[in-house]
């Protein structure tokens, strides 16, 4: 009994320690070079459905409304 008690108790206190582990890291903070970065990727992003748009030849317009 004393054997079952004690995995019992190992099995449990192993559970706790995997789900501390999970959320164990720091957050980065966002650099301001980071932050140029997203902003160009999504410049780039928004400049090349632009110019897919405005290259076919299926649609006369672009409507602004995927910001």
């Amino acid at each position: 009994m004393g054997l079952g008690r004690l995995m019992v108790t190992l099995k449990s206190k192993i559970r706790c320690l995997k789900i501390v582990k999970k959320g164990e890291y720091d957050k980065v903070e966002k650099s301001e070079s980071m932050r140029m970065e997203i902003r160009s990727r999504k410049a780039r992003k928004l400049i090349e459905e632009t110019l897919k748009v405005a290259d076919s030849p299926k649609s006369k317009t672009y409507i602004l409304g995927r910001m």
